[in-house]
């Protein structure tokens, strides 16, 4: 017997039944900007580890590119999560819960797949990987290490990339904050402990760093399983649901295909990025890391504002409520655009006392060179929110053949060349500081094109 209901359950979304915009917005922006602040303290805690207790600007510049690598690793499972956050926010809206079960099933059964192919076959490209992205001697030996680690977490990797999306989509906000905020706890106190040789256990150094996000991974992911595998607001995982079914594949696909290589694209340009970074030595590299980790002060509750405003578009869409979903955007675009311009006052005014905070006494210069990076981040960072929001919205309306001509424009047509250009010695000179006003340039055309996007209205249309 089917443990998904014969009969469609058409119980309305409880975001499409409240009124406004604001009030929905914060309630489910509320839960997912403290996740992204918990999460960013795992990052600076890394850094801090690094800095503090390892020392030297080998093992900063390793955790650097560590950071990306994590980004790109679970960015892999993104056309699975954009696609199936899109469509599942689409059927609660609609009030269609058992399409929605049925979708997630369909998204995990994809992502055993790309796991699978992930997993057999990353570790034996570490040392090219590391090789290719310009960072060598020690600093390469780490990062190498460090990714010995973690393939084998990968299929805990999937399960909560997709399982997150799934709750996200049916506005399951909190949920996923608590389960994500027992993570950042493992995190944290895993690699502290094994980092430090705090009380009595041993001291691994930089292992011990990678054993703490390996082992939050493998949580997150069991704690996950475990309340899609019992059922959670409709989304369960059934064994009579679990066959593939081509159809819903193809549609999971068709909309997340797109939006993945949008994800892997920027990822792939950052990586690109670091490359020219890591090429102007290792205290280039130190100082971009320190600003990078410092960076994500914006960057994460920024992302945390998008995911609400991805959750509320697909849910007003699906509703049928254009007006509502506009809306919902630009209070999102308005809301996101003061917090981020905060965190840019901080920056201007205090960037080096936040960077000296990260590295030890004999590392003052790297404080001083990430400072400068910091102040050009500032006028970066209404840019960066108007852009990151209205991606997020776009995304949940099912519209992500726009966002990703976007970012090759941006990316591939502006950052990178621009980065090589101010950067080079011979030619701009401007060392670090160069590649980050490319960055600046790249955001803020990036940032005018997908606010017209969003004024042209066509996104309203997508059919998902």
């Amino acid at each position: 017997m089917s443990d998904v209901p014969e009969s469609e359950d058409r119980r309305p979304s409880a975001i499409v039944a409240s009124r406004g915009t604001l009030r929905p917005l914060v309630r489910l922006a509320a839960p997912v900007v403290t996740e992204q602040l918990l999460a960013m303290m795992v990052m600076l805690v890394d850094v801090f580890l690094v800095g503090r207790y390892l020392g030297g600007d080998d093992a900063l510049a390793a955790i650097g590119l560590m950071a990306y690598t994590m980004w790109l690793l679970t960015s892999v499972f993104e056309f699975i999560s954009i696609g199936t956050t899109a469509i599942v926010a689409r059927c609660i809206g609609a009030g269609e819960r058992d399409e929605a079960a049925r979708i997630a099933n369909q998204s995990l059964l994809i992502g055993v797949v790309v796991a699978a192919v992930v997993w057999l076959g990353g570790g034996w490209i570490a040392d090219d990987f590391v090789a290719l992205l310009q960072l060598e001697g020690t600093a390469a030996a780490l990062a190498v290490r460090y990714l010995d680690y973690i393939w084998p977490v990968m299929p805990m990797m999937m399960i909560e990339r997709v399982g997150i999306a799934c709750l996200r989509a049916s506005g399951n906000m909190v949920i996923v904050f608590l389960v994500m905020s027992i993570v950042n706890v493992v995190n944290v106190v895993v690699s502290a402990v094994y980092a430090t040789g705090w009380a009595g256990f041993p001291a691994l150094g930089w292992d011990g760093v990678a054993i703490g996000t390996a082992a939050a991974h493998v949580v997150g992911g069991l704690l996950l399983l475990a309340l899609l595998g019992r059922g959670y607001d409709g989304l369960k995982i059934t064994r009579e649901i679990f066959r593939p079914d081509l159809p819903r594949i193809r549609r999971i696909l068709r909309i997340g295909v797109p939006g993945g290589v949008d994800v892997l694209s920027v990822i792939g340009c950052h990586l690109i990025f670091l490359s020219l970074i890591n090429g102007l030595g290792t205290a280039a590299a130190a100082a971009h890391n320190v600003a990078v980790r410092l960076e994500s002060m914006a960057f994460l509750p920024g992302a945390g504002i998008a995911v609400a405003a991805t959750t509320l578009t697909g849910q007003f869409l699906g509703a049928g409520d254009r007006r509502r979903a506009s809306r919902a955007l630009l209070v999102a675009c308005l809301v996101g655009s003061a917090v981020l311009a905060g965190v840019g006052f901080v920056f201007w005014f205090g960037g080096y006392q936040l960077a000296s905070t990260f590295v030890s006494a004999g590392e003052q210069e790297v404080a001083r060179q990430a400072a400068a990076l910091l102040k050009i981040a500032a006028y970066a960072m209404v840019p960066l929110a108007l852009q990151m929001i209205l991606t997020g919205g776009l995304r949940g309306a099912g519209d992500t053949r726009w966002p990703l001509f976007f970012s090759l424009i941006g990316l591939l047509g502006l950052r990178i060349p621009l980065a090589y250009v101010l950067s080079a010695p011979g030619l701009g000179n401007l060392g670090v500081e160069g590649a980050w006003w490319a960055m600046l340039i790249d955001l803020s055309v990036r940032c005018g094109l997908i606010v017209w996007r969003f004024r042209h209205g066509g996104w309203q249309r997508v059919r998902v």
